[in-house]
């Protein structure tokens, strides 16, 4: 009886290293599996949120694109949907004529219509600065808006990208300008805005 007792005893006091090293590791799994399911949680609920902001939302790291935050040259404009549009920095011509780049890059799901009649203001040009209504001094000319509604018509098919050159004459060096970015979606889209100084 006295040895029943005294194994008894031994073995619930038995502090052995392979049974810490068990306890250790089965305590490490539980806080890898505990922190596993609350970043995919986290994701679960960013995506969700997404899907109720809807696919036109910008989804930005760093300046948010809008009127208040302009994106400037170089930077892209990031959709939920997976479209990317960016605007290149102005390179001054002989004439004093300016061109900038703006490029299209479709990674939805579905063929896009930039310029299609029914979503009309895919691009616009402002003079002056973003969230400026009247911008004395600083009239900017767009001399080639014709090409530019050309060359957004044709449809973009998924996965492809289209760069389109829009060419500007300041009145004076260093007038600063607002691009403005709207690409056509069946529901909402934001507009994103570009602020550049030409010269």
């Amino acid at each position: 009886m006295d040895t029943e007792e005294e194994a008894a005893a031994a073995t619930a006091t038995d502090t052995s290293p392979v049974a810490s090293a068990r306890g250790f590791y089965g305590c490490v799994i539980a806080l890898i599996a505990f922190f596993t399911l609350i970043a995919l949680g986290a994701h679960a609920l960013n995506e969700f949120e997404k899907g109720l902001d809807g696919d036109g939302q910008l989804d930005q790291p760093g300046l948010a694109g809008s009127v208040s935050q302009p994106l400037g040259p170089g930077t892209t404009a990031r959709y939920e949907d997976g479209l990317r549009v960016t605007v290149g920095h102005p390179e001054r011509h002989d004439d004093g004529t300016y061109g900038v780049t703006v490029t299209f890059k479709n990674g939805t799901d579905e063929d896009l219509r930039l310029g299609d009649e029914e979503f009309s203001g895919t691009l616009d040009v402002r003079p002056g600065e973003s969230g400026q209504d009247y911008a004395p001094g600083d009239n900017v000319s767009w001399l080639n808006w014709r090409e530019v509604a050309s060359a957004l018509a044709p449809p973009l098919p998924e996965g492809e990208e289209r760069t389109v050159p829009v060419r500007l004459k300041p009145d004076r060096k260093g007038a600063p300008v607002t691009l403005e970015v709207t690409p056509p979606h069946s529901g909402y889209r934001e507009t994103a805005y570009f602020q550049l100084a030409l010269g």
